[in-house]
C-alpha cells in the first residue's frame, strides 16, 4: 500500500502492508471499507524524501491504485538506507531519596521539558567517543566554553 499525504499536493510518504484488525479478513477480498479498523506495517518511509503523486485520485480514506501507478510510484521512492545501530542515551542528574523516586522524578523531567529541552546523546554502536549532543533532531553545541568564545570573538 501507499500512504499519502497532502490533498492539494499529495505525496507518497511511506510503503506498507494493510492488515485488518480482524483476523477473518480474506486477502482475496476487495479492499476493506472506509469504517474497517487497519493496521499498517511500513516497509519503507519517506517522510524526509516524499514522492509527489498527483496521479492517484484522493476520494476517500482507502481506495485502490492502479498498478502501473503503484508501480512507477514505488521505482521512484528511494531505496530503503542501510540501516545502523545507534546509541541514545538521555542523562539527567537527579536527586532522590530511592532509586525508585529517582525514576519517577526524571519521566517527570523528561514529559515536562520534552525534546525542545532535553538534549539527547547519539553514538554509533561500538564508537561511544564519537557521541554528539542532539536537541529536536539538529545538533547541538552543549560545550559552555566554546559558547564564551564565540560571543567573545563576536564582540571584537
Amino acid at each position: 500500500m501507499l500512504v499519502v499525504a497532502g490533498h492539494e499536493s499529495p505525496v507518497v510518504v511511506a510503503l506498507g502492508r494493510v492488515q485488518m484488525v480482524a483476523p477473518e479478513h480474506d486477502p482475496d477480498d476487495p479492499p476493506p471499507g472506509e469504517d474497517e479498523p487497519l493496521v499498517v506495517a511500513y516497509t519503507r518511509r519517506a517522510f524526509d524524501e516524499p514522492v509527489p503523486a498527483e496521479r492517484i485520485a484522493l476520494d476517500r480514506p482507502v481506495a485502490p491504485v492502479d498498478p502501473d501507478t503503484f508501480q512507477a510510484i514505488i521505482g521512484s521512492l528511494r531505496p530503503a538506507v542501510d540501516r545502523s545501530t545507534w546509541m541514545v542515551s538521555l542523562d539527567l542528574p537527579i536527586e532522590a531519596s530511592s532509586p525508585a523516586e529517582a525514576v519517577r522524578v526524571f519521566w517527570t523531567y523528561v514529559m515536562e521539558l520534552g525534546p525542545r529541552e532535553l538534549p539527547a546523546f547519539v553514538s554509533p554502536a561500538g564508537d561511544e567517543l564519537a557521541m554528539q549532543a542532539f536537541v529536536l533532531g539538529e545538533e547541538a553545541n552543549l560545550d559552555p566554553e566554546e559558547e564564551d568564545e564565540d560571543s567573545l570573538g563576536d564582540s571584537g
